[in-house]
């Protein structure tokens, strides 16, 4: 559904483009490192087009299962800078972002090799691998205020300070975790998938407050 509007507002960046001034930036903050390309819509009107991204990993518990995710962090946007008074730096920011944030998760067995699921107890080398994955809604709007413009007339030597903070809305997680590699009777095995299903709900709604993304970002920005 997202990728419906890029070319119409890729079209509306590059008319803006066409009538004045280009800006430039490179960014760094909670959506990784990125950058954007700026034109003027309007007199109090600028049009952001970018870019982001960051790998991260790190280890989360659900009270059960100690998990390693590994994240990479995705993100592409159209957003649309709103100066309220004339001269004025601050700025109201609105948009829709391309969410591609993932997490592949790998659940650790304990030092005994042992893996507790649902509260049974297996054999890691019995029943394989237990390993899923996070994403989310791929169409997320954007809010947020922020400060600084690329294009102002002001600019010293071109160059300028912007800084974002705001939230995009990503929605419930889908949550994806299997089990790969059991080797025992099917009488455990199928236990374990019971054990997992179980496992998945609750990794889902340990997670689910991250239904909103907080963005804080801090570009260096240059105009032509």
């Amino acid at each position: 559904m997202f990728m419906k509007y890029v070319p119409l507002a890729a079209a509306l960046l590059a008319a803006g483009a066409a009538q004045a001034q280009v800006g430039i930036t490179a960014d760094l903050g909670t959506t990784g490192a990125g950058f954007h390309v700026v034109v003027p819509m309007e007199s109090n009107l600028n049009g952001r087009f970018g870019a982001n991204y960051f790998k991260h990993d790190f280890d989360r518990s659900t009270g059960q299962l100690d998990y390693t995710l590994k994240g990479k962090l995705q993100t592409f946007d159209i957003l649309f800078d709103w100066y309220v008074r004339d001269g004025s730096p601050f700025h109201l920011t609105g948009g829709l972002v391309y969410n591609g944030n993932r997490f592949d998760a790998t659940a650790n067995p304990l030092q005994n090799g042992q893996i507790i699921v649902n509260g049974h107890s297996y054999t890691a080398a019995d029943i394989g691998i237990v390993k899923g994955n996070i994403d989310y809604r791929k169409a997320a709007p954007y809010l947020g205020i922020g400060w600084g413009n690329a294009l102002a007339a002001t600019n010293k030597n071109h160059w300028s300070f912007n800084a974002d903070l705001g939230a995009f809305f990503q929605g419930n997680p889908n949550v994806k975790l299997g089990s790969y590699g059991c080797t025992v009777a099917k009488i455990v095995c199928d236990l374990l998938n019971e054990d997992i299903a179980a496992e998945r709900l609750r990794l889902k709604d340990d997670i689910d407050s991250f239904k909103v993304y907080p963005v804080l970002r801090a570009s260096l920005n240059y105009s032509f």
